[in-house]
C-alpha cells in the first residue's frame, strides 16, 4: 500500500483500526511517534547496486491507555509529514511496530481495518546466485507426479 492509498482509505473512516499478522487488534491507545522517509542505497549478493525508499510509520503503545489517535489528527500529521519532508505519496508504506523486537510490516485495507501484513526476505540476484526459481504447474502438467520434482 503506497502512502497515497492510506490517506484514501482514511477519507472512509471514522476511527483507526490496526491488526496485526496473527489478527491481534493494536491496542486503541497507540501513537504514531514518527513519520519518515527511509532510504535504503546497498549492494545486492549479486552486485547490482540498489535504492529504494518507502515511508515509515513508527507505531507505539505506551501506558497511557486515555490516548486516541483520531483520523484527523492523522491526516494532519501526514499533510505536515508531506510539506515539511517532501513526501512522495505512491512510496509504498510500512509501519514498524514493536514486538519481540523492533518488527516491520507492510500493511493493506479490508472493511474498515488497516492489516500488518508480515514481510519476507528476498534474494534479489537469484541467477547469479544459482537459486532456482519455483515450478510453474501449468493445467496440463499433472499435479505433482513421483520423481517431477516439484514435491
Amino acid at each position: 500500500m503506497t502512502l497515497a492509498d492510506f490517506s484514501i482509505f482514511l477519507n472512509h473512516i471514522d476511527q483507526l483500526s490496526f491488526e496485526l499478522p496473527d489478527g491481534t487488534k493494536v491496542p486503541a491507545h497507540f501513537h504514531i511517534t514518527e513519520v519518515g522517509q527511509l532510504d535504503r542505497y546497498f549492494l545486492d549478493c549479486g552486485g547490482t547496486v540498489r535504492k529504494t525508499s518507502k515511508v515509515n510509520f513508527q507505531m507505539y503503545v505506551a501506558t497511557d491507555v486515555e490516548h486516541r489517535l483520531s483520523v484527523e489528527k492523522l491526516r494532519g500529521i501526514i499533510a505536515s509529514s508531506m510539506d515539511q519532508l517532501g513526501l512522495n505519496p505512491q512510496l509504498e508504506l510500512q509501519v514498524e511496530y514493536q514486538g519481540r523486537s523492533i518488527e516491520s510490516y507492510g500493511l493493506s485495507y479490508n472493511q474498515g481495518v488497516f492489516k500488518l501484513r508480515a514481510q519476507q526476505t528476498d534474494c534479489l540476484a537469484k541467477e547469479a546466485c544459482g537459486i532456482p526459481e519455483p515450478k510453474v504447474i501449468t493445467p496440463t502438467q499433472p499435479a505433482c507426479a513421483p520423481g517431477s520434482g516439484c514435491c
